[in-house]
C-alpha cells in the first residue's frame, strides 16, 4: 500500500487543521483549546467514544471496526507547544507571544486526526483503535499521567504506537530501531555557596564563580573518563547564574543542566559521579555545594516484535529503500516512553525534510509530510487488526 489516495486528497484539509493549531499553541497541561478542537473533530468524524480529561487534559477517541470484535491498539500524538518566540514569519505563525509549536506537535495531532477521519469512514478492521492525544510531552510527563489514569486498561489497549517528525530525514522516509531509540533524561541544579567579598581582595573570599567554572569542566569527565566510550551519555550545563556587580565576588552561584543516557545503569553512574565531583570540589575550596538531581523521562525503548511490524508498515507505504531500520538513537527525551513501559509498541520517525531543527524558533512542520504520516497510521491500524 503506497500513500493512500484519500490521504493525498485530504492533505490541504489536514494542513488547515495543523495551521490552526500552529496559530493557537498552548503549553504543558493547559491545552484546553487544543483538546476542545480535537474533541470536536473526533465527534464530527463519528468516533464511537470520545473521552476527555484522561491524564488531566488528554483526549482519547475510540473507533470500532466493522469486521467484528477483537483486540485494541493505541495510536498516539502529542498536543503541547514550547515557550519559544517564533521567527518563521508564516501567515499562520503563533498568535500567542512567547509560545510556538517548535517541535511539530501540531503536525502530529493533525496527522492522527486525518487518520482518524479516514478510519472512521472505512472501519476496515477487526477490533478497535484508540487515537490518543496527549498533553504535556515537553517536560510535564503527560504520557505518564494518561497511563496512571488507567488509559490502557479502560480502552483495552494491547499495543501502542507513536510517531515523531525528524528534520533532516528526507520527506517520504521513515527511521526506527529496536531497543533504545530516545534517551532517558534528568535535570540537575547545583548551588555553590562560598564567601563573598571585594573583587580586589579574592584571597579573603571563597569564590563560587571560580569553583563553578572548574565544576563545569569537571562534569565533562563523566562522559570522557568515567563512562565506557561505547555507552552513550550527555552531561550538559545550560545555566550559570551568579553575581550582580563588576567588583563583587558573590556569595552563591547556581548551575543547572541535563543528563541524557540510554541505560539506567549509566544514568546511575552519572548521578553518583556528579555528587562525588561536587563534594570533592567543595572540600578542596572550603565551599558548600548542594546537588539537586531529578530523574525525568525513562528511555524510550522499542519492543522488538512491534519494531519489525512498524518497519514493515512503513515499508508498505514508502518502499523498503525509504525505511531506515537501524537509525542511531537520539539523545532527546520523549515521554511516549511511559506508554511503552505499559504496553508493547514502537516509536518511529517520519521525515520532515531540510527544515530548521526541533526546538528552534524558525522550525515549522512540513505539511508535505502529512500524507506519509496518515498513510502509515492507516497501515498500522488495518494490518494490526486484520481479519487474519
Amino acid at each position: 500500500m503506497p500513500i493512500l489516495n484519500r490521504a493525498a486528497e485530504m492533505q490541504e484539509e489536514v494542513a488547515g487543521w495543523r495551521r490552526h493549531l500552529h496559530r493557537n499553541p498552548e503549553l504543558n497541561f493547559n491545552v484546553f483549546k487544543t483538546a476542545d478542537f480535537v474533541t470536536e473533530k473526533l465527534k464530527e468524524f463519528g468516533c464511537d467514544e470520545v473521552v476527555t480529561g484522561i491524564g488531566r487534559t488528554g483526549v482519547v477517541g475510540v473507533i470500532r471496526g466493522r469486521l467484528g470484535e477483537g483486540s485494541a491498539i493505541g495510536l498516539r500524538a502529542d498536543m503541547d507547544a514550547l515557550p519559544i518566540t517564533e521567527t518563521t514569519g508564516r501567515p499562520y505563525a503563533s498568535a500567542t507571544p512567547g509560545v510556538m509549536h517548535a517541535c511539530g506537535h501540531d503536525g502530529h495531532t493533525a496527522m492522527l486526526l486525518g487518520a482518524a477521519k479516514y478510519l472512521a469512514e472505512t472501519r476496515n478492521f477487526v477490533g478497535s483503535i484508540a487515537v490518543i492525544f496527549q498533553p504535556a510531552e515537553e517536560g510535564g510527563g503527560g504520557g505518564n499521567e494518561m497511563v496512571k489514569d488507567g488509559m490502557m486498561e479502560r480502552f483495552g489497549i494491547d499495543r501502542v504506537f507513536g510517531m515523531h517528525n525528524m528534520p533532516g530525514l528526507p520527506l517520504g522516509q521513515f527511521a526506527i530501531r529496536p531497543g533504545p531509540i530516545m534517551a532517558a533524561t534528568a535535570e540537575f541544579t547545583i548551588t555553590i555557596t562560598g564567601r563573598g567579598g571585594h573583587a580586589a581582595m579574592p584571597h579573603r573570599t571563597i569564590d563560587p564563580v571560580m569553583i563553578g567554572s572548574q565544576l563545569v569542566g569537571a562534569l565533562q569527565t563523566i562522559a570522557s573518563r568515567t563512562v565506557d566510550p561505547v555507552d552513550s551519555v550527555v552531561v550538559t550545563v545550560t545555566k550559570f547564574h551568579g553575581g550582580d556587580a563588576y567588583n563583587v565576588i558573590p556569595e552563591k552561584v547556581e548551575l543547572a543542566g541535563t543528563v541524557r543516557s540510554l541505560r539506567k545503569e549509566v544514568a546511575a553512574v552519572a548521578e553518583e559521579r556528579m555528587r562525588t565531583i561536587s563534594a570533592g570540589l567543595a572540600a578542596a575550596y572550603g565551599a558548600t555545594i548542594h546537588v539537586a538531581y531529578q530523574p525525568n523521562y525513562p528511555v524510550t525503548f522499542n519492543h522488538a516484535e512491534e519494531t519489525v511490524f512498524a518497519s514493515d508498515a512503513a515499508a508498505a507505504v514508502a518502499g523498503e529503500q525509504n525505511v531506515h531500520r537501524s537509525v542511531p538513537p537520539v539523545m532527546g527525551g520523549e515521554d511516549f516512553s511511559y506508554m511503552l513501559q505499559a504496553r508493547p509498541g514502537a516509536l518511529i520517525f517520519v521525515g520532515n525534510g531540510e527544515t530548521a531543527n526541533l526546538h528552534h524558533p524558525a522550525y515549522d512542520f512540513n505539511d508535505e509530510a502529512i500524507p506519509h504520516g496518515m498513510s502509515y497510521w492507516v497501515r498500522i491500524a488495518e494490518t494490526a487488526l486484520a481479519t487474519a
